[in-house]
């Protein structure tokens, strides 16, 4: 076992043993336990236990990400003071001045990264326990908690005539590609790719400050934009399609996270808070933050305030000369 596959260990075992649960849950309700759609069932409610397990996580990244746009200002000048200045010890100040930013405002670059990260050994595991089927079918060996039995089963199912373990690539190079892999493949990974991009996409539109669209956090979001769903999009002909299915419920998990925080606590001086408000006032609401006048009670009586006599300011006598 080599060290990649020792890291992963754990973290197989985790995604094997919730597969079993589930594929034995929706083979006792009923389902047939030889059925793609049964081990789809399985792999999409994988993703609802991690993903749930990661709200925190997520929580975290949003603090992170309305930290990262309240420092802006203060970056910008930063930036400002040391332009044009190359040298090391510039160089070095500004990075511990940046350093002390970040620590003052609680937050560094990576940390809105940081659901995608987590999840990455899980996708990495998955996709290793749906990769090997074939291998370990052959040997009539199990994965993890996956006996030989569900191994075989889960290599043989399928949906819309293609099967979860195979790939596009795989199709397309075995000299008899199989048309429904070809087709379920493609869809999946522009669904993949698309939902990837529509995420990132309403952060940068809806969620962002203007101080933060101008700033150097913006560029990093831009090429997040492109960058991430090109790597998927590519990378996605390789994917079995089981595992494209898990990064496309994970994508549509994060869109309506997402899409829900915007919407109910944007990021003050954003466009959606600016919504918010708008829908607020419609409604006969204060703006977000801003508390409701507390209107007097009908039949109540007033308490008028007693009335006192201003006390007039008393002449002195001028001092005699």
């Amino acid at each position: 076992m080599g060290f990649f596959d020792t890291l992963l260990w754990p973290f197989r075992q985790v995604v094997s043993w919730i597969l079993w649960a589930f594929h034995e849950l929706f083979s006792r309700l009923g389902m047939d336990p030889h059925s793609g759609w049964t081990w789809t069932l399985s792999i999409i409610f994988l993703v609802l236990v991690i993903r749930t397990a990661l709200i925190p996580v997520f929580v975290k990244q949003i603090k992170a990400q309305r930290a990262m746009q309240a420092l802006q200002p203060d970056l910008r000048k930063l930036q400002a003071k040391y332009k044009g200045k190359r040298d090391q010890l510039s160089q070095q100040a500004m990075v511990a001045e940046q350093r002390e930013l970040f620590k003052k405002h609680k937050t560094n670059p990576l940390s809105s990264c940081l659901p995608i990260l987590i999840q990455m050994p899980f996708f990495f595991a998955l996709f290793t326990v749906l990769n090997n089927t074939a291998i370990a079918k052959a040997a009539g060996e199990g994965i993890g908690a996956l006996s030989p039995e569900h191994v075989r089963s889960f290599d043989d199912s399928s949906i819309f005539g293609a099967r979860l373990s195979d790939t596009f690539l795989a199709t397309i190079g075995s000299g008899s590609p199989s048309v429904s892999v070809i087709i379920v493949a493609l869809i999946m990974i522009v669904a993949m790719t698309a939902s990837q991009f529509i995420t990132q996409k309403q952060i940068m539109s809806k969620n962002m400050t203007k101080e933060a669209l101008e700033g150097p956090f913006m560029q990093q979001q831009k090429m997040m934009l492109y960058i991430l769903p090109l790597v998927f999009g590519i990378g996605g002909i390789n994917f079995p399609i089981g595992v494209l299915i898990y990064w496309t419920a994970t994508n549509l998990w994060t869109l309506g996270q997402q899409f829900y925080v915007i919407r109910n606590n944007p990021t003050p001086g954003s466009q959606a808070e600016k919504e918010l408000n708008e829908r607020r006032a419609a409604k006969g609401l204060p703006p977000v933050g801003q508390k409701k006048a507390e209107a007097p009670v009908e039949g109540a009586p007033v308490i008028a305030e007693p009335k006192t006599q201003r006390q007039q300011p008393q002449r002195k006598n001028r001092r005699k000369k």
